[in-house]
């Protein structure tokens, strides 16, 4: 007998980013609560999310460490530069405990920036799958393809930041 209410289970994919998303409520930077999870055969090696280096403080603490960065266009953009970022923190904590993460698949919540995209490459991840893609993801991409790293943006939605909200001066 079929039951009327059948439960649709979710793809892998959406599996593992729902994990990711999750794992990102425990970031402590209110500029983006991003999560990563990177998998390997279907199973977690590691997490991590948008944080402080151990000991130091938090964005959620004591405010946003902001840095002004030039564009290749000419365009002025701030980025907060007190956390390490969910997919170095990831690929760190795999590094810790001694997991290698080559041939894995991250999962996390936009394009990862130019800098975690090299170490996603060195690391020999294979895989990104995001949710929405960055407003400055151009680079990214480019070595991403160039190093063979496949790129599956799940939703075509470009993630941008709001300036306005992230003026918080530090206080030290």
């Amino acid at each position: 007998m079929k039951k009327n209410n059948e439960h649709k289970r979710p793809s892998w994919d959406e599996y593992f980013m729902n994990i990711a998303e999750l794992v990102g409520s425990r970031a402590t930077c209110d500029r983006g609560r991003s999560g990563c999870v990177i998998v390997k055969d279907k199973r977690i090696l590691a997490t991590g999310y948008v944080g402080s280096p151990i000991g130091l403080p938090h964005c959620d603490e004591v405010g946003h460490e902001m840095h002004k960065v030039i564009n290749e266009d000419g365009t002025e953009s701030e980025h907060c530069i007190r956390t390490v970022h969910a997919e170095a923190n990831a690929i760190a904590q795999a590094a810790r405990v001694g997991v290698s993460v080559d041939g894995a698949t991250l999962y996390n919540h936009m394009v990862p920036c130019y800098n975690c995209a090299y170490l996603i490459i060195n690391a020999g991840i294979k895989k990104v799958v995001t949710l929405k893609d960055y407003h400055v993801s151009k680079k990214t991409k480019e070595v991403f393809k160039e190093s063979g790293v496949k790129l599956v943006i799940l939703n075509p939605e470009i993630e941008n930041y709001k300036k306005d909200r992230f003026n918080k001066k530090d206080e030290n």
